[in-house]
């Protein structure tokens, strides 16, 4: 499936586990038919909030062949491939690709830190080897190093990188890097409380944690903002702030699978370094899902 032209709501999907703590692929198709029949637009695997760091490469693989089986063509799937190290980044890429991906979200190098050509030649390197669609995943929160400006100027260009996620929170830097926005480099949301600001400055869509639990509200806002309906983008992107915010209460994705769980969407437990909720902020999660109407 082409993604270069994809706007909309990217659901930034988690991973369910058993309660074993292995990977539930049941609860997982489950949770694939959901967002089909709920218009999410397209599936990301394997980020952030699908607990990557925390898996085997066979879990990732497992997940990748499933997610895309199971999807069947009916909605595109884009895996996290990012890794600190080119080549393990290159390997997964390649692997993810054969298994029928769609697209790849890359990230920036974390821990060990480069200089602008190392960042530059981290992306290129990847996306040359490649012949899928990527999007480069700047969240420097995570990872403690930014996509400089430049090192995006140098990269919008080539063939295989088709757009960025900026989850900088930077609104400064969001509205610089816009200049590169083309029909062949889009810029999608990685924050979903500046989701209708960033497609002000251009953006096609937003890579969402909060979609996991209103999947559908969630494209609703896009797919408003994207028609020029701004008023009604807007009114959706205030209703479900606090709940936004709240899902960020404690480091993603632990306050997202705990609201999943909340809602009886059985997403299941975590894995170490990520534990449970402290009770306070449970508390109010759960009293927020309440204010928005999502539990009793």
């Amino acid at each position: 499936m082409d993604i270069r032209n994809l706007t909309g709501s990217i659901v930034a999907l988690i991973t369910p586990f058993d309660s074993e703590g292995k990977v539930n692929f049941d609860k997982l198709g489950e949770l694939i038919e959901m967002h089909i029949e709920q218009k999410t637009d397209a599936l990301l695997i394997l980020g952030t909030t699908g607990e990557s760091s925390t898996m085997t490469n066979e879990e990732d693989d497992a997940v990748c062949e499933y997610t895309v089986k199971r999807a069947a063509g009916r909605i595109p799937v884009i895996a996290g491939s990012g890794s600190n190290c080119t080549q393990t980044m290159v390997e997964k890429s390649l692997s993810y690709q054969r298994l029928g991906v769609d697209g790849l979200l890359i990230i920036s190098p974390y821990y060990n830190k480069t200089n602008e050509e190392g960042m530059y030649l981290h992306f290129k390197t990847v996306a040359d080897a490649v012949d899928i669609p990527c999007i480069l995943y700047n969240v420097p929160g995570r990872t403690g190093c930014a996509i400089s400006e430049k090192v995006v100027s140098r990269l919008c260009t080539h063939k295989n990188i088709m757009g960025i996620k900026e989850a900088s929170g930077n609104v400064g830097y969001t509205a610089k890097i816009a200049k590169y926005v083309s029909d062949d480099f889009r810029l999608y949301c990685g924050n979903d409380d500046v989701a209708v600001p960033t497609m002000a400055l251009g953006g096609s869509g937003v890579i969402s944690v909060s979609a996991n639990i209103i999947p559908r509200q969630t494209h609703d806002m896009i797919a408003a903002y994207l028609e020029g309906d701004t008023a009604r983008a807007t009114e959706l992107q205030l209703k479900y702030l606090d709940l936004i915010n709240d899902l960020f209460i404690e480091v993603n994705p632990i306050p997202v699978k705990e609201a999943m769980n909340m809602l009886g969407m059985e997403a299941g437990s975590l894995r170490l370094p990520l534990c449970e909720m402290e009770s306070s902020h449970r508390e109010k999660l759960r009293q927020t899902l309440k204010n928005a109407g999502l539990l009793k």
